[in-house]
């Protein structure tokens, strides 16, 4: 076991408990992490974490920073509000909100976790909830549930946007458009549904092909090309389907990987599409072709449950059931390719020079 633990990278570290969820904090050191062991008693504790990771020397803390449990509910799904009000997390029965907090250690301060003095009524006894997310400003959230409801409420004030009971048969996914103006959402069972969140009503529908199932739904963040993503399984392995965002229209669809995709997140950038595997795997691809840019084999020795780029697009975080959490630094593809066309020109250019010396064109 110590040895194992020697050879792990610094940019990958296991924290002792099944994670479900991954996010980077407003502050992009920081990283907050959800899982446990549920209700049995597997002597798991079911937390929440935080960590921090040092873009210089590429490395995650072996240790969390701060640790919160949340008793034998497991927080199985959570949305980190962007304006910075803390996280709220998808236990089995209802949804909890937690706080970020400021502690003094003997290396100045650092931030934690608490439990929030708000309890929110809309959100008690409302069962699983399989997707939760804000908008971009944090004015909106929304949830899916596992009985297949959709809410979308005003943020603080929870005062209700949309509620449809049977949205789909159970709600995987969730992801507001760059404006706001629109929700997708995809599920078990039927096509994938846009919905617009001002007039509260479902204006198109994402119709699947042959025997797809969809898994998991994603805009591109880039005002040159907004554009909807979303990750398709069939029997030749995952695909990620393109949709144009003004007319609904379904625009390519692109075999990606054979093995079924467990996780997926789309750059701020819109530049990069990130896909994790039941194998362990994680995969980087270039939105701007769809193709695989990097592959990071066994990133984890169990599924991949979460994805996450940084804000700054510069490093993804995943997550896995094995405990185990890592940080991937993204290469610079455009910086890479120029160098490699400049090294390209260099050689010509020397054999160019070595052909006109040698055939005597110059004297």
């Amino acid at each position: 076991m110590r040895r194992e633990r020697e050879r792990e990278p610094a940019n990958c570290k296991k924290y002792g408990i099944p994670l479900y969820g991954a996010s980077w904090i407003s502050d992009d050191n920081y990283l907050v992490f959800a899982g446990g062991g549920g209700e049995g008693r597997s002597g798991i504790p079911n937390v929440l974490l935080l960590a921090r990771f040092d873009f210089e020397s590429n490395c995650l803390n072996d240790q969390p920073v701060a640790k919160l449990g949340t008793g034998s509910d497991l927080p199985y799904r959570m949305a980190v509000h962007p304006g910075g009000d803390g996280v709220i997390c998808s236990l089995p029965k209802s949804c909890r909100c937690f706080e970020w907090d400021t502690v003094k250690s003997t290396d100045g301060k650092k931030l934690g976790l608490k439990p929030s003095d708000k309890v929110i009524d809309e959100l008690e006894d409302v069962g699983q909830q399989l997707a939760l997310i804000f908008n971009n400003d944090g004015s909106v959230l929304a949830l899916g549930g596992e009985d297949g409801k959709l809410r979308v409420f005003k943020w603080p004030s929870m005062e209700i946007i949309l509620d449809v009971s049977n949205a789909h048969a159970s709600v995987k996914d969730l992801d507001f458009s760059p404006d706001g103006k629109f929700l997708v959402s995809v599920g078990s069972g039927g096509p994938g549904r846009v919905w617009d969140v001002t007039s509260s009503k479902a204006v198109a529908s994402l119709s699947k092909e042959q025997d797809e199932v969809f898994g998991f739904c994603r805009f591109s963040h880039s005002e040159k090309n907004p554009v909807l993503y979303i990750t398709a399984m069939r029997g030749q392995g995952g695909s990620i389907v393109k949709w144009d965002t003004s007319s609904w229209k379904r625009v390519s669809s692109n075999h990606v990987v054979r093995d079924p995709v467990c996780a997926f997140n789309v750059s701020a950038d819109g530049m990069l599409l990130a896909v994790g595997t039941i194998q362990g795997d994680v995969l980087i691809i270039t939105s701007a072709n769809m193709h695989v840019q990097n592959v990071v084999r066994k990133a984890h020795l169990g599924l991949v449950t979460a994805l996450m780029f940084s804000q700054d697009s510069r490093a993804l975080v995943s997550a896995s059931l094995d405990s185990s959490a890592r940080v991937t630094m993204i290469k610079d593809a455009r910086r890479n390719g120029l160098s490699l066309w400049i090294i390209v020109l260099v050689i010509l250019l020397a054999i160019a020079g070595y052909y006109v010396k040698t055939k005597g064109i110059l004297h």
